[in-house]
């Protein structure tokens, strides 16, 4: 049986993942002419509203095609998941659906929203689940791909 993924090896797959958004983020936001350090700032009066609500919302949108087209793709892994021999599966360690991903990715704002505790969670668990991963009912694992094929819309 393969071993749970614990929060540190987590942290650095995230890591990863997070390095390879901000600079996609950053590209599109330069090819969109949008200036990220002016439209992060609420306080700043010559920020613009619009370009910082299409960046949120281009981001958004980058964050559920990278995880949860990732993490139900044949890979079942992030980049940085997969480069640190990880991959996410549901409880009987099969594959997830692209929905499936896509309620844990959605999950995770919850995870954030209270303190990071979902994340911390995974520290604590038996099974190495954030708040999220039970939410969503997936396990992380130290592994391989299982190679099933879910249903696309299950």
């Amino acid at each position: 049986m393969n071993e749970y993924a614990g929060f540190w090896i987590r942290v650095g797959a995230y890591i990863i993942d997070a390095i390879i958004l901000g600079i996609a983020q950053y590209v599109i936001a330069m090819i969109l002419g949008i200036d990220m350090m002016a439209s992060a700032d609420p306080m700043d009066p010559t920020a613009s509203a619009g370009g910082s609500m299409l960046l949120n919302v281009i981001s958004l949108g980058m964050g559920i095609a990278y995880f949860a087209g990732l993490e139900s793709s044949n890979w079942q892994a992030t980049v940085g998941k997969k480069a640190l021999g990880l991959v996410v599966t549901d409880l009987n360690g099969q594959r997830i659906s692209f929905l499936k991903a896509l309620g844990r990715y959605l999950a995770k704002i919850l995870s954030a929203l209270i303190l990071l505790i979902g994340f911390i969670m995974v520290a604590f668990t038996e099974r190495k689940q954030g708040l999220h991963d039970m939410l969503a009912g997936t396990l992380v694992y130290k592994g391989q791909p299982s190679g099933s094929d879910p249903a696309v819309f299950s």
